[in-house]
């Protein structure tokens, strides 16, 4: 671990270097915010896939990728004349103190749910912040977590069951719409209604302190660890998957499970 003050030295570094690539490589010079921005999106989701493993060292690495295009956008935004990595680093000090007066200042809140309320309420008030409650939510989320973050908002503001064991019959309420809807083969209804139940069960989750997106992913890559096994088996046998039956594959999987897979 380093001192706070190696911790400054490095990030003075760290913008010295990013000043340099900026003068002197080619390609550091010619990127721009567009140019960078799926680059973002991609190095995001590779922290995400390094927090899900909890490589350390990988995390590590990534939030150092991640970090590189925060300096990197304040300096395209500096040689613009707009804002450089201070102001970026002041702007966030300021906010995080205004929206946490129960430590910078003498407002009670005693539990994780208080202090989301009173971040919703300060970020309402906030000069040119958000006018309504779902305005902050971006548009440009993946659609679960766009839904969790919808959900957990309108929660903060009281828009929520009394009891969490009430989502249940909601849950139920859109799934036999969906069963109904399939019956009568509308496509169009049948895909609003699906994402009906989809929402109410991203409610369920968050009413049971479950990450849905994290639930889906560890489902994700249990599906992706017994189906390797299951192919590979079939490799052993000398049999292409399509060639076996459903039940044969079945028997396979069942197997991986037995394994721990």
């Amino acid at each position: 671990m380093t001192t706070k003050q190696e911790r400054m030295d490095e990030f003075g570094r760290l913008l010295d270097i990013l000043d340099e690539l900026r003068e002197k490589c080619p390609w550091d010079r010619k990127q721009t915010n567009e140019s960078l921005r799926t680059n973002t999106i991609e190095e995001t989701y590779e922290l995400c896939d390094a927090l899900i493993r909890d490589d350390r060292d990988d995390i590590k690495k990534e939030l150092g990728d991640l970090l590189l295009h925060v300096i990197f956008y304040a300096k395209i935004a500096s040689e613009k004349g707009d804002f450089d990595m201070g102001d970026v680093c002041k702007s966030l000090c300021d906010k995080l103190i205004y929206r946490h007066p129960h430590v910078f200042g003498d407002v009670n809140a005693d539990t994780a749910h208080k202090v989301e309320q009173n971040w919703e309420q300060l970020k309402l008030k906030e000069r040119g912040g958000n006018k309504t409650v779902l305005e902050g939510v971006p548009a440009a989320l993946p659609s679960i977590v766009k839904a969790q973050r919808i959900q957990e908002k309108a929660r903060n503001v009281g828009f929520d069951w009394e009891r969490r064991e009430q989502v249940w019959d909601k849950v139920e309420e859109e799934l036999a719409e969906l069963r109904l809807e399939i019956e009568l083969m509308d496509d169009d209804r049948i895909e609003d209604e699906f994402g009906d139940f989809l929402f109410s069960m991203i409610n369920a989750a968050r009413l049971y302190k479950i990450n849905p997106d994290n639930a889906l992913e560890r489902t994700n890559r249990k599906f992706i660890r017994r189906f390797n096994y299951l192919e590979s088996q079939t490799i052993e046998k000398g049999r292409p998957l399509k060639e076996m039956s459903l039940a044969e594959m079945d028997a396979i999987w069942d197997e991986a499970k037995r394994k721990g897979l």
